[in-house]
């Protein structure tokens, strides 16, 4: 690459920070403005990052400073928009997960970024992690069909509270977070979901009428595998059993866990703890003569991984890989479909209370 890309963040809160540093340290980018409508979100960021030009304006900003690429982190029911302007303006795009808020607009945004020749990278953080790739390649082992079993609960509060009740003026837990957990099952399974029946509870006043704060989803995929994940924010959200990642097939069961010997993780409102592994254990189904267990479970060491920050360092590494590189994104793009398919059905039977079959 002749030049360093050009790059702006299009929302400042804890993604986009998180993104802009990743821009700020890697030798292929040049950030060259923040974009944000709130000038607090923006301001102490640019500070940190050497003074990093500041706009309220997304068209100002393509205007001035005519960049390569943008990473959109905003709110997810403004991704569509903002992405329909940053391709149309010929820019590269990263897009905080999910793509956008309802099937079809992800699709035309898919097809927006193919039709222009630009890449576009969702940001499915666990993609990146090696432990999480080694939790999925241990789980296609195991044989078929497979249970897998994944929660994520957030107990909040401050910012963080004021940040998910944001996030439900547009979606739920269960779409939100829930699209990285149900990417994890469709690479463990590589089968088609076909029924999926999710429930949820308000257990806020703070959030509307039509919105809950809890929810739990169900699929059943075309191979006899099933997943179940739950989500939950708040206040009022318990900080027991608050990360569980257990995949069960008919040779053995893989599972994320704090460490061999029990060590405390993070609280549940630490960002690093989301995709922490620490140590998996891999526990074999196979009897001996006797009837007993013929191999002692494997403990798999992962402490020494990547936090939170360094993901995101991994993120738009990727990124610049499929710009310099001309990567082939068609099988990235459609999974980012199919796991938002499965959690707005999901949201969908939660709402109605019936299943919903693809």
């Amino acid at each position: 690459m002749s030049r360093k890309l050009r790059v702006i963040v299009i929302g400042c809160g804890n993604m986009g920070s998180s993104h802009a540093r990743s821009y700020h340290k890697l030798e292929g980018f040049d950030l060259v403005g923040l974009v944000d409508k709130f000038p607090a979100n923006r301001e102490k960021l640019a500070q940190e990052l050497g003074g990093v030009a500041q706009y309220d304006s997304l068209e100002t900003a393509l205007t001035e400073l005519k960049p390569d690429a943008a990473a959109i982190c905003t709110y997810p029911d403004s991704h569509a928009a903002l992405a329909r302007q940053c391709v149309a303006a010929g820019l590269h795009l990263f897009v905080e997960k999910p793509v956008a808020t309802t099937v079809a607009e992800a699709e035309e945004i898919v097809e927006l970024a193919r039709s222009h020749g630009r890449k576009l990278v969702v940001g499915y953080i666990l993609r990146q992690h090696p432990a999480w790739m080694k939790f999925i390649e241990i789980a296609q082992s195991l044989g078929k069909p497979l249970v897998m079993r994944m929660n994520l609960n957030q107990q909040s509060s401050g910012y963080m509270w004021n940040s998910h009740k944001g996030l439900m003026r547009s979606m739920s837990p269960i779409v939100d977070c829930g699209v990285h957990y149900v990417d994890v099952m469709c690479q463990m399974t590589r089968s088609k979901p076909v029924k999926i029946h999710a429930i949820g509870a308000r257990l806020s006043s703070e959030i509307a009428e039509n919105m809950y704060n809890y929810g739990q989803l169900q699929v059943q995929f075309e191979d006899g595998s099933v997943g179940w994940y739950e989500a939950g924010w708040g206040p009022m959200m318990s900080e027991q059993a608050f990360f569980v990642k257990d995949v069960v097939g008919p040779k053995g069961c893989v599972s994320i866990v704090k460490s061999r010997n029990g060590e405390e993780g993070g609280a549940s409102d630490d960002i690093d703890s989301h995709s922490k592994t620490n140590c998996l254990q891999l526990h074999h189904a196979e009897l001996d003569a006797e009837g007993k267990f013929a191999k002692e479970d494997e403990w798999i060491d992962t402490h020494d991984e990547p936090g939170h920050q360094e993901l995101c360092d991994r993120e738009q590494a990727y990124l610049q890989k499929a710009i310099e590189e001309d990567l082939d994104l068609t099988d990235h793009w459609q999974d980012a479909i199919n796991s938002l398919r499965i959690v707005l059905a999901a949201d969908q039977s939660a709402r109605t209370g019936e299943v919903v079959k693809l």
